[in-house]
């Protein structure tokens, strides 16, 4: 017996949320390859832990939050739609969430690895890439049963054997695999398992939405404000939900607001609610540690929540409204195999070092680091895309 549709007027697919992510998934491949250079402006790179600022480097992994909440009515809906049960779509939250988890996990400890251990770096790096492909891999349905599980066997006995093989820390006090935190990846996977489940639950109602929206700034800002610290496992003080969570409402709201057509209301309401986030955040960042994204202080959080919102806004009208999609073809793939696209580096930075490779100095400075980073970003996606048009592509 299947349910209704959480949100029978929310669209089946938004292209302004796969060119909003495409756009925010090449910025981030983009500042990923910057961090080797040398001489950028200071505005560009991550602000330093104690420092009340940010830069644009800061706004990029907020976004993506935003976006994984964007697409949560969507997904879920789309699920309901088909008639999956309430069992089976909690099963495919915790499949995709564990899959990201994991994945956070091993890339975590990259950071930890010992010249110690019996395999290179860069070979430990390119193996567990490689068996994340296999394990995750969108087989194709021509694909016998045999051969697909074969693969599926074969990523889950290289990604147990290169965890066997794993030796962290210095030769004073070596360790195995652990999560001193949890990566970009699994940093999203927790965000979204806590999220996903609460919108479920909620059966996607715009008013418990706002509630949990709610409890969550207050839970990061009494936190950052030092007037109560619960610190709760998974979510310590909200900050990924409260990113999240936001997406869902605006995405919720947006789909209200299409249903009465692409009126003054809609453009102007975005704005404002864009608008009033970035000044809010300026309003508490006296009273609730700073701006500061290493410490997911609130004010960063609304900042960036507003920022979300105006290029969501600009998006619709680009992509939804004006029908400007091709304006993206080139960066496609970043949004619609968004996971490939951040993996491929992986495997790049892991061959550069097996083999050696090394810039030239003029591209490890100044402007000629900045054009070959942005070079980089393009080349991967465009990598991404071939790989997809071969059903190359990981899918959790």
């Amino acid at each position: 017996m299947t349910e209704a549709p959480l949100l029978k007027n929310v669209p089946k697919r938004l292209h302004s949320v796969d060119a909003i992510r495409a756009l925010t998934m090449l910025c981030m491949i983009f500042i990923n390859d910057l961090s080797g250079v040398k001489g950028i402006p200071e505005w560009m790179d991550h602000a330093k832990r104690f420092e009340d600022s940010m830069g644009f480097a800061d706004t990029i992994f907020p976004c993506f939050l935003f976006i994984v909440g964007l697409s949560i009515p969507l997904a879920i809906d789309r699920k309901m739609q088909k008639g999956d049960s309430f069992s089976s779509i909690s099963f495919s939250i915790l499949a995709r969430s564990f899959a990201l988890i994991v994945m956070g996990f091993f890339h975590v400890n990259l950071e930890e690895y010992s010249k110690a251990s019996i395999l290179p770096e860069a070979v430990w790096e390119i193996l567990i890439t490689l068996s994340f492909f296999l394990i995750w891999l969108d087989y194709s349905p021509t694909i016998s049963h045999v051969k697909k599980y074969f693969l599926k066997g074969a990523g889950w006995l290289i990604l147990l054997l290169m965890a066997f093989l794993y030796v962290g820390g210095d030769a004073k006090a070596p360790h195995g695999l652990e999560p001193s935190w949890w990566g970009i990846l699994g940093i999203i996977g927790w965000g979204y398992l806590v999220s996903a489940f609460i919108y479920l639950l909620a059966k996607g109602k715009f008013q418990i939405m706002i509630i949990g929206l709610l409890l969550f700034a207050a839970l990061n800002i009494l936190d950052h404000a030092k007037i109560l610290r619960l610190h709760l496992w998974v979510i310590h003080e909200g900050s990924s939900e409260f990113l999240i969570i936001a997406g869902i409402v605006v995405s919720l709201w947006y789909a209200r607001m299409v249903q009465k057509g692409y009126t003054l209301t809609l453009w102007l309401w975005l704005f404002i609610a864009g608008c009033a986030s970035i000044v809010s955040g300026l309003l508490i960042r006296p009273y609730a540690d700073g701006i500061s994204k290493i410490r997911s202080t609130p004010a960063w959080i609304l900042i960036c929540i507003g920022i979300g919102v105006l290029v969501f806004e600009l998006m619709i009208y680009l992509v939804d409204f004006k029908g400007k999609k091709n304006w993206f073809k080139i960066i496609w793939p970043a949004g619609t195999a968004t996971l490939t696209c951040y993996l491929i580096p992986y495997l790049q930075v892991g061959f550069y070092r097996l083999l050696h490779i090394h810039y030239p100095k003029v591209l490890n400075y100044g402007w000629g680091g900045f054009f070959r980073s942005w070079a980089v970003a393009f080349i991967v996606v465009l990598i991404g895309g071939f790989l997809e048009k071969r059903r190359l592509k990981l899918k959790i």
